[in-house]
């Protein structure tokens, strides 16, 4: 379905926002732990095999994430890279944002405060 310029897909626990030059993967799920990380993980797979090289995790909903979660997002972080790609992750809570720091993740990682922050890095990346 199309709206607004954007194309919208859900996956079980995540909402794919498909936009010209990115797509925004909006977490819907209170854990990013071992149960679904591979959902996550495959949709990664699945962008990369697109156009979409400049992907978004907004992780507002998620207030827990263990390393199933964060190897997930490495998956993400790799694949647009080797795709000349941007990834970024925003709306950190603040258990996930500790867990990310205390992988020292935080140096790997482009993390934004917000949506819209995230948009405006990709788009300034190119």
């Amino acid at each position: 379905m199309r709206i607004f310029g954007q194309t919208k897909a859900w996956i079980m626990n995540f909402e794919i926002k498909k936009h010209n030059d990115f797509a925004i993967i909006e977490s819907k799920v209170d854990k990013l732990d071992s149960l679904v990380a591979p959902e996550l993980k495959a949709a990664l797979v699945a962008l990369g095999k697109t156009d979409f090289n400049n992907i978004i995790v907004n992780l507002n909903d998620t207030k827990y994430c263990d390393s199933s979660g964060l190897s997930a997002l490495l998956v993400g972080n790799r694949l647009s890279k080797a795709n000349n790609g941007v990834f970024v992750i925003c709306s950190l809570q603040p258990s996930v944002n500790k867990m990310i720091e205390i992988s020292q993740l935080h140096t790997v990682l482009n993390i934004e405060e917000n949506v819209p922050k995230a948009v405006d890095f990709v788009l300034n990346s190119k």
